[in-house]
């Protein structure tokens, strides 16, 4: 309605994401970051009202993002075009739903980020990782399942954190049948499961997660369980990546994904086609997953050496 504060069109609009577009938690939450900057920016301006919100606001916000103080540092373009997109997805939202009747965000661009390349472990980085954890213990054995399913799979952390017992089951006793992952938007797609991942699944099942289950009175439908017998987290799988990649030796900057991305980078220099890449990895779009064809490179020149007449 005409009149509405500002945050009460962003407490809608993140509401509108999370149950009738089904966007997961995490996303919201990044939008939500996003958009209590713009609040506070807002409100030192004195606009309280979203049907007050001008043009100038907008791309006075922009450069204010940008703009390093002694209070805070100023943002990378990456950072400011997802703070727009933000807004101007806002502003949009709030014209459909009658609360403005103009959209101050609909001529202010968000700068184009310069092209970032997903950073691949090499093969032998890899292997050294997954050969790190030690596999005679409770704990070995899950981290070892937690990265074995990571680059087996091509999954998000959170993905595999997600998994439960049964998920597992059917993929398990039934070699060609796929993994089920859940993704963003609640989208659902299958997965090959390697046998190395099926192997760790299975000694991890046998011989490690029955320990930890027993650790908590209340049941348990997790697959990857924490030292409490709780589903493991996000954040502790990812500690458990940084950790045993600094037992492997490993000195590349990683990322959550950054098995995620070896995965797919691995694939296309073995030759996959890049829309079978694009399923696995449960893009929406190919143009998401070309970026992966520019990291292999140094492939493209190995074939070519070997393989043109007039190469030297």
């Amino acid at each position: 309605m005409a009149g509405d504060t500002v945050r009460d069109t962003v407490t809608t609009w993140l509401d509108h994401l999370r149950v009738e577009r089904g966007l997961s938690n995490n996303t919201v939450q990044a939008y939500r970051r996003d958009l209590e900057r713009y609040l506070g920016f807002l409100t030192d301006r004195g606009t309280e009202r979203i049907d007050q919100v001008s043009a100038s606001d907008v791309s006075e916000f922009q450069r204010w993002l940008t703009e390093a103080t002694p209070d805070r540092p100023g943002l990378a373009p990456s950072s400011v075009a997802r703070a727009l997109v933000a807004v101007r997805n806002l502003h949009a939202f709030a014209v459909s739903e009658g609360s403005a009747s103009e959209d101050p965000a609909h001529d202010v661009h968000p700068p184009a980020p310069g092209q970032r390349l997903p950073k691949a472990l090499s093969v032998s980085q890899v292997q050294a990782l997954l050969d790190a954890p030690e596999r005679e213990t409770v704990t070995g054995l899950r981290d070892a399942t937690l990265l074995e399913l990571l680059y087996g799979t091509g999954a998000r952390i959170s993905e595999i954190c997600q998994l439960d017992v049964d998920d597992l089951t059917r993929t398990l006793t039934d070699p060609e049948a796929g993994l089920r992952l859940l993704g963003k938007g609640n989208k659902e797609r299958v997965v090959p499961l390697g046998g190395y991942a099926r192997q760790a699944v299975q000694s991890w099942l046998v011989r490690g997660r029955p320990t930890l289950a027993d650790r908590t009175t209340r049941g348990n439908a997790a697959l990857l369980l924490n030292a409490r017998g709780g589903r493991l987290s996000r954040q502790s799988a990812w500690g458990i990546l940084k950790r045993r990649s600094h037992q492997a030796g490993l000195e590349i900057e990683l990322s959550p994904h950054s098995l995620r991305h070896s995965f797919a980078t691995h694939l296309l220099d073995g030759g996959a086609d890049v829309r079978v890449v694009q399923e696995l990895l449960g893009h929406a779009s190919v143009t998401t997953t070309q970026i992966y064809t520019l990291v292999s490179v140094d492939h493209l020149r190995e074939v070519y050496l070997t393989s043109h007449p007039r190469a030297y």
